[in-house]
């Protein structure tokens, strides 16, 4: 059965924040984080009729919200993949809207990780999936989710320690 429009606004209200935050991590722009959200509830919108009750609605949303980002990466040559060995550049960030939560040092820390520990972490942590959530949406087994979030947690403070060492 679809979701009705209640519901539909149920979910953006409820996972909103998180998912928010995990595209705010992913881009690095407030604005793209913005459109690709939006983007990303359209997609739910449209596809409404896909959310199986069995599954949960954080994971389901956060797949689409990943969709979205990959596209945005292919679409947008401005735009660095999380992958890129190349640092983003500071001073293309907006204002970050959580300063207070990940200090600029942290997302520094953040852009040198692989894609697919950066992309894990921030499932898990910035966007609250449970491991089983983050394997479902990423398709991985668990196993593999919760040895990249070990191993990003690692390098995270091998980061930040070399950092505060200098």
């Amino acid at each position: 059965m679809p979701l009705s429009s209640e519901q539909f606004e149920r979910l953006i209200h409820e996972h909103s924040p998180a998912l928010y935050r995990v595209a705010f991590r992913m881009l690095g722009d407030r604005h793209l984080a913005e459109d690709v959200l939006q983007e990303a509830f359209r997609s739910v919108w449209t596809g409404r009729a896909k959310l199986d009750p069995e599954r949960s609605e954080r994971a389901w949303l956060a797949s689409i919200l990943r969709r979205r980002i990959i596209d945005r990466w292919r679409k947008k040559s401005d735009v660095k993949s999380v992958g890129d060995s190349e640092m983003l550049d500071r001073a293309t960030f907006d204002v970050d809207p959580f300063g207070d939560e990940l200090s600029a040092e942290m997302q520094a820390a953040l852009d040198r990780l692989p894609t697919e520990l950066k992309e894990t972490l921030l499932l898990v942590v910035v966007g609250e999936l449970t491991h089983r959530e983050a394997a479902e949406t990423l398709g991985v087994p668990i196993g593999t989710v919760l040895s990249r979030v070990n191993r990003a947690r690692g390098r995270l403070r091998e980061y930040l320690s070399a950092r505060q060492s200098k």
